[in-house]
């Protein structure tokens, strides 16, 4: 079947479903097949349970005029994302980077908001599945459009970027996270570029935050749109940052009081108000609108358990954003403070470097008590009395059971994989 033709009959759905438990009325259920199931087994229960069409690539599975088949229902997804996004020529914002990625989106998006009707991407569904299925939630209604895109190897955002086609670019930073796929820091800094690539290719502009050498040496060819501490030749020009522990930043004679936690939020914050300065939004609706945002889904938040105030941030972790979350932690103008880390995954042979070097990182920080798990903190564990080593989470619940934790500033930081929020349990 024809792009175009398919295109029109997506514009006559309820919308794209991928997963066949979430098929409404109506719905366009396309058949991605995972690493253990054919997709195309459930077009027969798309239909049944009320898509108006299902696209499959297994002929065995074909019925009847509302079953479409193609050579690849990813392919296919990628291509009408693709054609959608031309269809609707609304401009669209790309950022990636190593640390922020859905933080920053959901600042831009709050802050946009203000003044135009503004779809971004739901989650962190920011891959080449999620990309696409993005595009496609954006409508005739969509007057502008946020796009996440993650990435582990080599070429990623470059595809990504070839099918959102954005006008606008962001990179959060560059950092150590995914060195297993990207084969090093060199290959982190060189895949998330791909981004800058694309932007100089086609014209586009770029925000750039000016106190990062990586990204000012990246753009030097690039119309860009520049953030900075102090620096009365950037676009939106910072004069104080402080986190105590949320952030506030002094900006055109006003201060901005967020509900993020860390000094590593600051950069997430300013591009917000960058993008928000650029396309005319006022100072006032600006600072409304990131006084007004509180994080979820276990990305720095705050919150009080009995006598303990603690720190949640246990969504992800790479050594980049571990270093900064323990900066922060150490300049907390906080007594009797307890810091939980959790293993760093998809580092690869650098792994236990990595790890060992964060542990040495705080080996001076007599002033806190640190609870490593995981088996890479594990197998670098030191004498040190502050510093408590566990092999994996049973054996730390298991030493929980037996502590007594009062009026204690409590970070809790680690990996996804590692569900550290279940400390939560025991404090």
């Amino acid at each position: 079947m024809e792009i175009e033709i398919l295109h029109q009959l997506f514009l006559k759905s309820s919308g794209v479903v991928i997963d066949s438990r979430k098929v409404i009325k109506n719905s366009l259920f396309i058949a991605i097949n995972g690493v253990r199931f054919d997709a195309n087994t459930l077009a027969q229960e798309a239909l049944a349970n009320g898509a108006s069409y299902v696209v499959i690539d297994n002929k065995d599975f074909y019925t009847n005029e509302k079953t479409i088949l193609v050579d690849d229902s990813l392919t296919t997804l990628q291509e009408l994302a693709k054609f959608h996004r031309n269809y609707l020529k609304i401009p669209i914002i790309a950022l990636t980077g190593s640390n922020g990625k859905t933080t920053t989106k959901e600042l831009i998006q709050v802050v946009l908001s203000q003044k135009f009707y503004t779809k971004a991407t739901i989650g962190n569904l920011n891959n080449h599945i999620g990309v696409p299925l993005t595009l496609l939630t954006f409508d005739a209604t969509t007057e502008m459009g946020i796009v996440e895109m993650g990435a582990n190897h080599q070429k990623e955002i470059e595809f990504l970027c070839d099918l959102a086609q954005p006008d606008y670019g962001y990179i959060t930073n560059f950092g150590k996270a995914h060195l297993e796929g990207f084969g090093g820091v060199e290959g982190v800094i060189k895949g998330k570029s791909e981004m800058y690539a694309y932007l100089v290719q086609n014209n586009k502009k770029v925000v750039v935050n000016l106190e990062d050498p990586i990204q000012v040496q990246k753009t030097v060819t690039l119309d860009i749109i520049g953030f900075g501490h102090n620096r009365k030749e950037a676009f939106v020009n910072i004069s104080t940052i402080n986190a105590n522990p949320f952030v506030t930043i002094g900006w055109n004679g006003s201060t901005i009081q967020s509900h993020l936690i860390g000094l590593y939020n600051a950069n997430n914050i300013i591009a917000a108000i960058t993008f928000g300065k650029y396309f005319g939004i006022a100072d006032e609706a600006i600072k409304k609108a990131i006084e007004s945002f509180v994080p979820d889904n276990n990305r720095s938040q705050l919150l009080h358990k009995d006598t303990n105030e603690i720190i949640l941030d246990a969504y992800n972790a790479n050594p980049s954003s571990m270093k900064v979350a323990l900066d922060n932690f150490v300049q907390l103008e906080k007594s009797n403070k307890i810091a939980f880390l959790g293993g760093m995954f998809e580092l690869g042979s650098e792994s236990l470097a990595e790890h060992k070097t964060i542990i040495e990182l705080i080996a001076q920080e007599q002033n806190i008590t640190f609870c490593f798990i995981g088996s890479d903190f594990y197998a670098n564990k030191i004498e040190q009395s502050n510093c408590h080593f566990f092999e994996d989470f049973e054996a730390l619940s298991l030493h929980l059971q037996h502590q007594k934790f009062q009026n204690a500033t409590i970070l809790i930081k680690g990996s996804r994989g590692m569900a550290l929020e279940r400390t939560l349990d025991y404090l």
